[in-house]
């Protein structure tokens, strides 16, 4: 299954780790990301029996730490990372023959180091960055100390960041269900705390939803053996990303988020499901898809997120399964409330880039009840009996669905 490919990857990935030697005078061929050259033009290393400098121009400013090993002496240099191919240790130190060396120290590290005929501890170092060309200098300043000195102040002494990864210990994939288990459920009452979400004649959305989360969660319990958690089951704020990582965190077969929202402009009513799309079906979707994504800048939260292409590359894998999923549980739910409810909206199937039905490995659909901004909407969903309705619509939806879904996991090559 595609899951277990890519937690086998994840794994792999989160365990690369090694530790490669360093060349004599010119570096090993190395696999460079994030890179800054050395302009040799402009570096040099300068020693002397009570002193030192070092100076070092780079293309651009990367990370760097400086410190000193004793037995024998030595300066020491890591940075994150410098290109020393084609360089040689004459090319920045023509004066100190064998005592320059450099090289890959690790994947995505590289080293330098100088070694030192007599204890010269490092005084000063800095990295001076032209906010023009983004040219980067870093320069180290050695001063001569006493043996005994020397040593108390040798070794790395941040070490964390430039350690080498190990290997995180991560959980199994989550198995698709095949029938052989309760679904697992993750309602998403829309909203709560700081962003009430809609608001007509003194009810909120984001309390309306609540109520209705616990009324469904009771039947798919009783009625249906599922196993059922909410995001928030009390009147909180709970970030967009955050929902989404609650139901990857309990292993969600299925996640539902519910919202009954209002329109500034023009009408709607009846009940709509979304599943997600990049684009909205409709005006007055992405009006919607708008207001809810920004709910977030409520609390100050930035969910605009820079993904790499390793992770867009699995993302699109993950969601090769997950979509045509997402697609049926869109599906069975119209027919589900259909079948309890009647009628719906005039186009109850729509799509949009809502952020919590974003997650690659979760079908996931946001089911509109109403609009509140109708009057005939807000009175049913005021209603215990009409949302009652509403909850045993669900449960057949779901119910069917696993049995489809199921059939279609026993064709997956394992």
């Amino acid at each position: 299954m595609i899951r277990q490919f890519l937690g086998s990857v994840l794994l792999c990935l989160a365990g690369v780790a090694g530790l490669a030697g360093l060349a004599g005078s010119a570096a090993q061929a190395q696999e460079f990301r994030a890179v800054a050259h050395v302009d040799p033009s402009r570096s040099s290393i300068s020693l002397r029996r009570t002193s030192g400098a070092l100076v070092l121009s780079l293309s651009q400013a990367v990370p760097y730490r400086v410190f000193s090993l004793d037995d024998p002496y030595r300066l020491v240099m890591d940075f994150r990372e410098v290109d020393w191919q084609g360089l040689a240790a004459g090319d920045i130190a023509p004066d100190l023959p064998g005592r320059v060396r450099f090289g890959p120290f690790r994947p995505g590290w590289s080293r330098l180091v100088v070694d030192l005929e007599a204890p010269l501890a490092v005084e000063t170092a800095a990295m001076e960055t032209d906010p023009e060309t983004a040219e980067a200098v870093v320069t180290v300043h050695l001063a001569r100390v006493d043996a005994r000195d020397y040593a108390a102040t040798t070794g790395a002494r941040s070490a964390a960041p430039w350690a080498p990864p190990t290997a995180l210990d991560l959980p199994p994939p989550v198995e698709r269900q095949r029938g052989d288990r309760p679904l697992v459920i993750m309602l998403d009452p829309g909203h709560g705390g700081i962003d009430p979400g809609a608001q007509r004649q003194g009810m909120d959305e984001s309390e309306l939803m609540l109520t209705f989360a616990r009324e469904l969660k009771d039947i798919l319990v009783r009625e249906g053996g599922m196993e059922v958690y909410l995001t928030r089951d009390s009147d909180i704020f709970v970030p967009l990303a955050q929902r989404v990582n609650k139901a990857r965190a309990r292993r969600a077969d299925v996640f539902l988020s519910l919202h009954a929202d209002a329109l500034a402009r023009g009408r709607a009513t009846g009940t709509v499901i979304y599943t997600l799309s990049e684009t909205a079906s409709d005006a007055a979707t992405a009006e919607l898809e708008e207001r809810e994504d920004r709910s977030d800048i409520l609390a100050g939260v930035d969910l605009v997120a820079q993904d790499d292409a390793v992770a867009s590359v699995l993302i699109d894998l993950a969601r090769t399964e997950t979509t045509p999923r997402s697609e049926m549980l869109g599906d069975h739910l119209v027919s589900g409330l259909r079948t309890s409810l009647g009628v719906m909206h005039k186009r109850p199937r729509l799509r949009a880039g809502f952020s919590v039905l974003k997650a690659p490995d979760i079908p996931s659909a946001l089911i509109e009840l109403g609009f509140m901004s109708d009057a005939s909407d807000l009175e049913q969903l005021l209603d215990p009996d009409w949302r009652a309705e509403f909850a045993y619509g669900i449960l057949l939806a779901l119910q069917s669905w696993a049995l489809e879904d199921a059939a279609a996991a026993s064709l997956v090559r394992q």
